[in-house]
């Protein structure tokens, strides 16, 4: 029997891991659902955009009528970009004319990390609340966070560099939490951004 007590949580699903970020949202007590459709988006009280590649999800959301919906989304639920979903989040993107929700106020660059051979494991320190956590960071052609505007958080550094920030109940990264086994950033993700249960988020 399904628990509806439980936040309902969509995984965008036109391309991407979607099934990994599913099982971590689910490890983290949400139920899940994936979104292909914009009336998908109706009965959920958040959203994951996965990575990918960020011309290829954004071409697909225009396709699938779902910009104008996820914009609309974001005014209600909450929101959680990885890699190219953050690309998709973001409101500046550098040396490129790139379509994008243009719903955080940060300044990326796609790739900045390099190319597919550049990819690395590296571990990520986390500041959430009073604590600093230390906890793994697969970065896949990820993206650099190059600059933050007003009102945007960083939650977590690598090298002294923003790595995860926040926004009201809009959260990005440049990694991929979902391929570690560590539901840690999901469930904050579920607990504080989706479901309210806010404690003081720490600004690193």
């Amino acid at each position: 029997m399904v628990d509806k007590s439980r936040p309902l949580v969509g995984v965008l699903a036109l391309q991407g891991d979607f099934a990994r970020h599913a099982s971590s949202l689910k490890a983290a007590g949400a139920r899940v659902t994936r979104v292909v459709r914009p009336d998908d988006l109706e009965s959920c009280q958040g959203l994951v955009i996965p990575g990918g590649e960020s011309t290829t999800l954004m071409h697909l959301a225009r396709e699938g009528g779902m910009v104008q919906p996820l914009r609309d989304f974001a005014r209600r639920g909450a929101l959680m970009g990885t890699c190219a979903g953050l690309i998709i989040l973001a409101r500046n993107l550098a040396g490129t004319d790139m379509e994008t929700l243009a719903l955080l106020d940060i300044k990326a660059e796609r790739n900045g990390f390099g190319r597919q051979v550049d990819s690395f494991i590296d571990r990520v320190d986390l500041h959430i609340g009073d604590q600093t956590q230390n906890v793994e960071g697969v970065f896949i052609r990820a993206p650099r966070i190059l600059a933050v505007g007003q009102g945007v958080s960083v939650l977590a550094k690598w090298r002294d560099e923003p790595v995860m920030v926040r926004s009201g109940r809009i959260l990005a990264l440049t990694f991929h939490p979902e391929l570690t086994g560590d539901a840690r950033i999901h469930k904050y993700f579920v607990d504080q951004l989706v479901s309210g249960k806010e404690t003081s988020a720490g600004a690193a």
